[in-house]
């Protein structure tokens, strides 16, 4: 009997989902205009992080150490910071090859090459390249030496110069970009569900008026609640999954495009990001789409029920 019931159900939403015609088709279009611009923001957030992530690895704090420092004493302070949860990665550069690195640099800058022949010997110290794992970590690996964290005095006095305060402006705004980015993302992926539900809500109405005198019917023959909501949900449920798959075959030919003009200005193949992350896409697009159809169906056939 339930089966037999559930059955009528789904029968009766899809009847009244290919009558409805335009109507259904309007909900199609609104809602897949809807999961576009809901996905696009999956994929703007992609870029952004990319990006971010590229700008990340180019910020670093880097320690110089005095010319005569004995490479012990750096490789222990060395092996102090690695231990720290706040490093990623920590790179030890020695005088010798800061001084290679530098010519290297300046091959073609034949003064400052001869210049520092004429010096007779090595001016450059020994550095250690500290990555965070998080930009905002920086301060408090900058403030490990400040305190002096578990390092002896003889290892902080053959500390030359630390260059986060230069860098610290740089590293305070990406940290505000990163965090300003994910905050972003979500209002506005909130605000465009709210619109949807809304809209999706008023083309559900309709279908509901619709069928007004078939709803009066089966609650004067004494029909629950649940079996005149049913075949407006199952409608709800059909707009989202039609939806859904408009907008998944829909991003194919954009993000193609995106893939072969735009990936060197915004850091990601999108196409590429696309195929690797198809099923996780298409089941939010999927997902997306069936609950703001239920929602906007249950809150439509409410409001009729109570009239």
């Amino acid at each position: 009997m339930f089966l037999t019931k559930i059955k009528r159900i789904i029968v009766s939403g899809y009847r009244d989902f290919i009558r409805s015609g335009f109507t259904s088709l309007a909900s199609i279009l609104i809602m897949s205009i809807t999961l576009f611009v809901i996905t696009s923001l999956i994929f703007i957030q992609a870029a952004l992080n990319s990006s971010l992530n590229d700008i990340k690895d180019k910020v670093d704090v880097t320690v110089y150490f005095v010319q005569n420092a004995d490479e012990p004493s750096i490789l222990n302070i060395e092996s102090s910071l690695k231990s720290l949860p706040e490093v990623s990665g920590v790179t030890y550069t020695s005088a010798d090859q800061a001084l290679s690195d530098f010519k290297e640099k300046h091959s073609n800058d034949y003064l400052t090459l001869q210049a520092l022949d004429e010096l007779g010997q090595n001016p450059l110290g020994a550095s250690l390249n500290i990555k965070a794992k998080d930009p905002s970590q920086y301060e408090s690996i900058a403030k490990y030496f400040d305190s002096g964290g578990s390092l002896s005095q003889d290892s902080l006095s053959i500390i030359d110069k630390i260059d986060y305060h230069q860098n610290k402006v740089v590293i305070d705004r990406l940290t505000t970009i990163i965090n300003g980015a994910k905050k972003l993302g979500f209002v506005i992926s909130f605000i465009l569900v709210l619109i949807s539900i809304v809209i999706t809500f008023s083309t559900i109405r309709l279908i509901i008026y619709m069928s007004r005198e078939e709803i009066n019917v089966m609650k004067l023959v004494g029909a629950d609640g649940g079996y005149i909501r049913g075949p407006f949900i199952v409608s709800g449920v059909l707009v989202g999954a039609i939806s859904s798959l408009v907008t998944i075959l829909l991003f194919i030919p954009v993000t193609i495009w995106l893939g072969n003009q735009m990936t060197d200005f915004i850091g990601i193949n999108l196409f590429t990001y696309y195929k690797a992350n198809f099923l996780q896409l298409f089941i939010i697009m999927l997902g997306s789409g069936i609950i703001i159809g239920v929602i906007s169906s249950v809150f439509a056939i409410h409001r009729h029920l109570q009239k």
